[in-house]
């Protein structure tokens, strides 16, 4: 065989989406270069069979033959000249960049407990005085304290906890160090929690596997 006559991927065109493999963009190439349109159209249909044929996942998807149409005239870089019995999309709108994103601009004085802390001390705070807020102070010091655990494994003095709470409270929220959970507790449910969340998984993959 003569090695000249061999053609290597990396000397041909990329293919614009590699699912649908070589032989598809060629035929869509061929079916550009016709100029009857009724032969165009033709050869569209076929194609669109064969596209289908090779990804039958794509049954399961909403507008099956919407998406393989959209796909053909993607691969085609918007050049093939068919009729469609779907809106023939623009190449404008699948080359436009998306609208930027507004992100809060908020600051996390403390980035470890996470903005859901501060939203919660921020409710606690305007609660009325009572038992009520009295437990949910209390489950939310030992919050923050679980939560600078994951962060620093080491340890942590409730002292730090009882100041951190209220300097996110502005004050208005305060606990006695004594009436904070151990740090071995805290650490032993947070390792009975990661277990749970592993046998979990390891069920669903056996309960697929079967």
């Amino acid at each position: 065989m003569n090695s000249s006559s061999l053609s290597y991927n990396t000397e041909r065109d990329d293919m614009v989406i590699p699912e649908y493999g070589r032989n598809v963009q060629n035929m869509i190439a061929v079916a550009k270069s016709i100029d009857d349109k009724e032969e165009r159209n033709r050869c569209a249909q076929a194609i669109i069979k064969v596209m289908g044929q090779l990804n039958p996942h794509l049954r399961d998807v909403e507008d099956f033959n919407h998406k393989l149409w959209a796909h053909l005239f993607i691969m085609s870089n918007f050049e093939l000249d068919v009729d469609s019995p779907y809106p023939i999309p623009s190449k404008e709108s699948f080359t436009s960049k998306p609208a930027l994103m507004d992100y809060p601009q908020r600051r996390i004085k403390y980035g470890h407990y996470g903005k859901i802390a501060e939203d919660w001390i921020k409710a606690a705070s305007e609660m009325k005085d009572g038992e009520e807020k009295d437990a949910l102070v209390l489950r939310l010091a030992n919050m923050l304290k679980a939560s600078y655990l994951i962060w620093n494994k080491d340890a942590v003095e409730n002292s730090v906890i009882v100041k951190n709470l209220q300097e996110m409270s502005n004050g208005s929220l305060t606990i006695s160090e004594e009436k904070l959970a151990e740090t071995s507790d805290l650490l032993k449910n947070f390792k009975r929690s990661s277990k749970g969340g592993n046998n979990n998984k390891r069920k669903n993959k056996r309960r697929k596997s079967k």
